[in-house]
């Protein structure tokens, strides 16, 4: 999903600074923590901030940055230290590089499921017909999905025209043979018509089949089925045919789950090394990600609010990321706020 965001020049403003509350700043320093420019990276950033601030000691410094721009920075400048949730697709031979080059580390897993993305139905639908959790299913019931603009044929809705998974859809829709069973793709215009679309069905219990990716705030809020292909996925053919536009003989396959990753800088990670032991504990499921988006976006929150309402409410989980004594040093600094 990422791929939307391209290649652009990065911006280095400050996002938010986090003065270092102990001793122990001389041992872990100032740290630079890139906040990309979407809701799941920007709670991550500033979760990461709060512990290594209150937690390590650290003197932390939240700036914006891109997939892109951010990795080429890391890799040629050795800045910013981290990034919290880096998608290693679109980058990664370069990333793949750095590491042999002894430029950069992976810590580990941001997002432990991956990042998802599918063909999806509202779970009342799956609910009243469980056949609908299948592409087959879908197919025999094309019916239940009228194309708003031609009511003889089936609605699939695609991303927005421009967007990465476009093509995949596009070579997805020849290959799972939706073009004979009565489908057409529907382009949405827009991310938030395509929300608004899952978003105003799920209000009036009605039928949709589309194109959504995950972590999001939409799949917090509203519970949805992945189709199932039947065969699984086959991560050589998608990337080798599926997500190209010069794929002639496109074939059934899930998406694969997209690494996302914590990046560090390589020298960093030398001088830091409990904090990097927390980076590579610290790593977020789908489904409380969701959750916590949809929070957020119910709250209007930016990243640090909806950094704050994670710390409070999910001790459960962060907790088991720290020791005992930076546990307790974080939950003082939570106190404080």
């Amino acid at each position: 999903m990422k791929k939307l965001f391209g290649a652009a020049l990065m911006a280095v403003g400050l996002v938010a600074s986090y003065a270092p509350t102990n001793a122990q700043a001389s041992e872990c320093g100032k740290v630079s923590i890139a906040e990309m420019n979407w809701s799941s990276a920007a709670l991550m950033a500033h979760v990461d901030a709060f512990i290594l601030r209150h937690g390590y000691g650290c003197d932390t410094e939240v700036i914006s940055g891109d997939t892109v721009p951010t990795g080429t920075s890391m890799v040629e400048k050795g800045q910013p230290d981290i990034a919290p949730e880096f998608w290693i697709s679109n980058f990664q031979e370069a990333i793949e590089k750095g590491v042999a080059d002894k430029r950069l580390r992976v810590a580990g897993d941001a997002l432990s499921d991956g990042g998802e993305e599918g063909f999806w139905v509202p779970e009342y639908l799956v609910k009243k017909d469980p056949s609908l959790a299948t592409i087959e299913g879908i197919k025999a019931n094309a019916k239940m999905f009228p194309n708003p603009e031609d009511p003889d044929r089936s609605s699939f809705m695609t991303c927005p025209a421009g967007w990465g998974c476009q093509i995949a859809n596009d070579n997805l829709y020849v290959a799972l043979g939706l073009e004979a069973a009565g489908f057409d793709l529907v382009d949405p215009g827009t991310g938030a018509a395509l929300a608004g679309a899952i978003a105003k069905a799920y209000e009036r219990q009605e039928p949709w089949f589309g194109y959504y990716w995950a972590p999001t705030p939409i799949l917090g809020k509203y519970k949805m089925v992945k189709v199932d292909f039947g065969h699984g996925f086959d991560r050589e053919h998608f990337t080798g045919c599926i997500a190209t536009t010069e794929c002639a003989d496109p074939k059934p396959t899930m998406y694969p789950p997209s690494p996302v990753k914590t990046v560090v800088v390589e020298a960093f990670a030398g001088r830091a090394p409990g904090v990097y032991k927390y980076l590579g504990k610290r790593s977020f499921t789908n489904a409380t990600m969701n959750e916590l988006l949809a929070w957020a976006d119910d709250n209007q929150a930016d990243g640090e609010i909806a950094m704050e309402n994670f710390l409070k409410n999910y001790e459960e989980i962060w907790g088991k990321w720290l020791p005992a004594d930076v546990r307790t040093k974080v939950k003082k600094g939570l106190a404080e706020l």
